[in-house]
């Protein structure tokens, strides 16, 4: 793997606050990213909304504003990851697929490669752009078109099981797991729409549990102990 995407959940960015930030968080999540910076990685990052902003469970206005405010909460997330990044020595960007002022530049390709090819670390605001469409679809289709290597899925849980381990004592985990069985047995690692498009793509996958020391690193290099979804 050369080129990876890292995606974040909000509620991962917050630690044991919920909402909003943990700085002590973000900022392993940085050492480890500089690290794989450091050996010559090239490193894309699309981060959830959900520590601000969960438009689904929201009954009250339209779904498309709701979808709208959650691509906004990926953008702050963005910001405030980049600059913790920048405040370790890595140079950033960050691109969004509608105009955002001075803050962000607008997404494209041939933007993202250049930025790559400089060895910055690439942030995706803003999911796909458009309401109905989550984050999970986001981080695949980015991965897609910059023709990555890898997803790499941070998430609260340590890999994929057969059923939730929190409410599933005996739950099976897998160590690896083909997408069409994900599909299949609808195990929502990602939604399927995500899961489909990464199917017919071909992209590969890994999960596992950020809350575990080293476990971005160990995803790419090292002993990995998530699942590994195939194509």
């Amino acid at each position: 793997m050369r080129r990876i995407l890292l995606k974040l959940s909000g509620e991962a960015l917050a630690g044991d606050r919920h909402t909003g930030f943990d700085e002590e968080t973000v900022r392993g999540v940085a050492a480890q990213v500089k690290e794989l910076v450091d050996d010559g990685y090239q490193i894309g990052i699309v981060t959830g909304g959900g520590n601000f902003w969960r438009g689904r469970s929201s009954e009250s206005i339209d779904r498309t504003k709701a979808d709208q405010i959650g691509m906004l909460a990926t953008v702050m997330n963005c910001i405030y990851v980049s600059e913790i990044f920048r405040s370790l020595g890595m140079k950033t960007a960050i691109l969004t697929p509608f105009e955002c002022g001075s803050f962000t530049k607008l997404f494209s390709k041939d933007r993202a490669n250049k930025y790559f090819e400089k060895g910055m670390v690439v942030f995706f605001a803003g999911g796909t752009g458009h309401p109905y469409f989550s984050t999970d679809t986001g981080v695949v289709l980015r991965a897609v078109e910059v023709e990555a290597d890898a997803i790499l899925l941070a998430k609260s849980v340590d890999g994929v099981y057969d059923a939730d381990p929190a409410k599933v004592p005996d739950a099976k985990k897998y160590d690896e797991i083909s997408i069409d069985e994900v599909i299949a047995r609808n195990l929502q690692v990602v939604d399927m729409t995500a899961s489909i498009l990464a199917r017919d793509n071909k992209m590969p996958m890994r999960v596992f549990g950020l809350n575990q020391p080293g476990s971005i690193v160990r995803s790419v290099k090292g002993s990995f102990s998530g699942t590994k979804i195939t194509v």
